[in-house]
């Protein structure tokens, strides 16, 4: 398991770098200033994180009541991340309308582009990370028994 320190590290290495690419992505691909795409980006990592806790301790707390436990089956999985991404994107959709005064279609279009490419950048960030500062419960090469599927 990795340390608080580490889980730190990583959390807030993911959140700069990540508005530090996406930011000026979207104000380039959009036409929009760099300054309301970066409040944009402030606004949308805070909204995710608070979504995030709030929503896996909702989803937790009703997993546990249908099911009697928090462990999650493939089908609970695909729900959990479908539902996630969907009420993250409902509830930014109004404030990405708001802030950059644009109408809800035009700000659909930049709500999933954000999804789209947190998805894609969570997947290479992950792995980068992971092989800069390998979890100290890895095994350290794939030859060790713990690496190898069982016989």
């Amino acid at each position: 398991m990795r340390s608080t320190g580490d889980r730190i590290r990583q959390a807030v290495s993911f959140e700069v770098i990540g508005l530090l690419t996406s930011v000026p992505l979207a104000a380039f691909a959009f036409g929009f200033s760099l300054e309301k795409t970066g409040v944009l980006g402030l606004i949308g990592a805070t909204l995710a994180t608070t979504w995030n806790y709030i929503f896996n301790l909702g989803f937790d707390h009703v997993l546990k009541r249908q099911t009697g436990s928090t462990r999650k089956a493939l089908k609970h999985r695909l729900l959990h991340a479908f539902s996630f991404e969907l009420g993250l994107l409902m509830a930014f959709l109004p404030i990405i309308a708001w802030w950059m005064d644009i109408g809800l279609l035009e700000a659909l279009l930049v709500d999933v582009s954000f999804a789209l490419f947190y998805l894609a950048y969570t997947f290479v960030f992950t792995w980068g990370y992971d092989t800069i500062f390998p979890d100290t419960d890895e095994p350290a090469n794939s030859s060790s028994p713990a690496s190898q599927p069982p016989k």
